[in-house]
């Protein structure tokens, strides 16, 4: 199992690490990692972030796309307000504009050599954000995101997992055994399998109340899955227990599209947390899973920051779970 921590090479991330290889190679060895799973929001820096940490990827994604594929371009306008806004967001007006954003990301993954590749499947307008009362239904966003990843399909080196990450809007969430197995037979790259975003399971159960509550509703929607909870190949380790800002939130905002993305983004993260697992319960996941690739995944404000989420989580994994 490789262990590994989320980073993008967006200017703050950058930043973050000071520019400078010397201080992520230390930050890596202090804590026992193999290294990076990247989001490449720029052209791969081979001196900034080596090649032999590059073992992920995960892709760029849109939180909104469904109208876009269709050409529903009554919905897209009354999204974006205007042509020039929707050519922004996509790339241009086309299909093939934007898939080539898409292209133009795995190139960089495959130069950087990275062994798998992450893909969001979901999608949410943005006053669904909030109201919760979803356009589309979770099988159309599958049918769609086959059609897509096929169309991606002969960039991928077949030996480059592609690993579809779930998450709790429409789309691949885990909790339908069905649709689960819809997705990864449907898509012509062999390779495949489940990134596990657990924080992104947790927010599917608004009943969730402790961390121990949490891991069983993973462990047993897995369970739920059958044989296709062998296709987990990697996590991402990290929780959330938004329920009760979710039943809050679901009821006290209107379902208007009149948002910032400040709001937007304020509103998403009291959602999906990412904060670390603090008890020996985060443990049974790992055993039961048996993962190629741990990632742990924090959203983070400083590298004290960081490295506080990083060392309370890897801590809980080396608790002794305690016979009550």
């Amino acid at each position: 199992m490789l262990q590994l921590v989320n980073l993008s090479n967006y200017v703050t991330d950058n930043e973050l690490i000071g520019n400078s290889p010397e201080r992520l190679k230390e930050f890596l060895e202090r804590y026992n990692l193999d290294g990076l799973e990247m989001m490449f929001c720029a052209p791969w820096n081979a001196y900034l972030h080596k090649p032999e940490w590059m073992h992920g990827c995960h892709l760029r994604f849109w939180p909104w796309w469904l109208d876009f594929w269709r050409g529903d371009q009554q919905a897209l306008l009354k999204q974006f307000g205007n042509q020039e806004s929707i050519n922004d967001c996509y790339g241009g007006p086309t299909r093939e504009d934007w898939l080539g954003i898409y292209r133009e990301n795995i190139r960089s993954a495959k130069q950087a050599g990275v062994k798998y590749l992450v893909f969001h499947v979901s999608h949410v307008r943005l006053p669904e954000l909030f109201s919760w009362q979803f356009s589309a239904t979770s099988r159309a966003v599958i049918e769609a995101t086959i059609e897509v990843v096929n169309a991606l399909a002969t960039e991928i080196p077949q030996d480059t997992a592609l690993l579809f990450e779930n998450l709790w809007w429409p789309g691949l969430t885990l909790k339908d055994k069905e649709l689960t197995a819809l997705l990864l037979d449907g898509v012509t790259h062999r390779n495949v399998g489940i990134m596990l975003d657990t924080g992104h399971l947790m927010n599917t159960n608004l009943e969730l109340r402790t961390e121990t509550d949490g891991v069983d509703y993973i462990l047993k929607t897995l369970e739920n899955l059958g044989s296709y909870s062998k296709y987990v190949r990697g996590i991402h380790l990290h929780k959330s227990l938004s329920g009760k800002y979710l039943r809050h939130s679901r009821t006290s905002k209107p379902g208007t599209s009149d948002y910032t993305m400040e709001e937007v983004m304020n509103h998403v993260l009291k959602i999906d947390q990412h904060l670390p697992f603090t008890t020996a319960a985060s443990r049974k996941i790992i055993d039961y899973v048996q993962p190629e690739f741990l990632v742990h995944e924090f959203m983070y404000k400083s590298m004290s920051d960081w490295e506080q989420k990083l060392g309370q989580q890897q801590q809980s994994l080396t608790l002794k779970q305690i016979a009550i």
